[in-house]
Order: structure tokens, then C-alpha cells, then sequence
């Protein structure tokens, strides 16, 4: 029986008792609100995505980005391979979203002006000296990209 299966179907109290506290975390949702999965064609304006070659637009206004709004949001990408982050009203950074450490894309949070992979809990700058995706560094900078915006429109260059 696959856990998930097994902490749907068990008596809460039970599990509880058992394993106290625990149980919390691993049932706890994960930041989700901040992970995007683009569920397809990423060329398709609906998706609030567009990509062209090594350039991504993001439209801002599509709910889906929402969090990209505000001074301070961010977000997972993980179709695009992006962490972006809204730093300013007119300023949004892009950064690779592949874990120098160990290559995990999907498991970020940010906090204190840096990243930090859940799967080994090592925190990432935004600025610095990069520290390539997969390297085994578990510090350093995040890869960055040449991100601008127009109007409601991001536009990210990956390369």
C-alpha cells in the first residue's frame, strides 16, 4: 500500500498517537502556491506562457502568475526551469531552478533573500558566485537570467 494510500485511509487518532508530531509535517502541504507546472503546450497564450527559442514570456495578468504581482512573490516555474522573483514594482529576477547540490527543481523556498532547496536544506544568494546546476555546491549563487518587463508582460532570456 503506498503511504499516501495508508494516511488517507487510517484512523487520524491512531496516527496520531503513534507518530505525534511527525504525521503533521508529512501531511502538511508543501509551498505549492508557489510551484507552477505549465500542464502542456507552452505555447499556448491560455497558459499564460508563451516561449520562443531561449525566450519565455509570462503574462502577469493570467491568475495562474498572481503571486508575481507584489514586491516580494516568487514563484517555481518548473516547466520553464525558472525561479522568479518580483523585487521591485519594476524590477522581477529569473534564475535557474536546478539545485546546485543534487539537480532538484522542485522543492524551493525563499526566505532572507535566498532560495533554499527542501531537499537537502541548503539556501542559495541571488547574487554571487554561481554555482552550477548538479555541481555538488551547497552554496553559492543561483544561475541567473536576463529578465525584463513591458507593461504586464515578463520576458526571461535563458541563456
Amino acid at each position: 500500500m503506498k503511504r499516501k494510500d495508508f494516511l488517507q485511509t487510517a484512523c487520524p487518532a491512531v496516527l496520531f498517537g503513534i507518530f505525534g508530531v511527525s504525521l503533521l509535517d508529512a501531511c502538511s502541504p508543501s509551498d505549492d502556491n508557489n510551484t507552477y507546472t505549465d500542464p502542456g503546450n507552452t505555447t499556448n497564450s491560455s497558459s499564460g506562457i508563451t516561449v520562443s527559442g531561449t525566450n519565455v514570456s509570462i503574462d502577469l495578468t493570467n491568475d495562474t502568475f498572481s503571486a508575481l504581482r507584489n514586491t516580494g512573490g516568487w514563484m517555481n516555474i518548473t516547466s520553464q526551469g525558472l525561479l522568479v522573483l518580483r523585487v521591485s514594482s519594476t524590477t522581477v529576477r529569473a534564475f535557474n531552478n536546478c539545485c546546485p547540490h543534487q539537480g532538484t527543481k522542485n522543492q524551493w523556498s525563499y526566505t532572507n533573500s535566498k532560495f533554499r532547496c527542501g531537499d537537502h536544506g541548503n539556501s542559495y544568494d541571488l547574487d554571487g558566485t554561481i554555482s552550477s546546476c548538479n555541481s555538488g555546491k551547497t552554496s553559492g549563487a543561483l544561475t541567473s537570467y536576463e529578465a525584463t518587463l513591458d507593461g504586464n508582460t515578463l520576458n526571461v532570456v535563458k541563456a
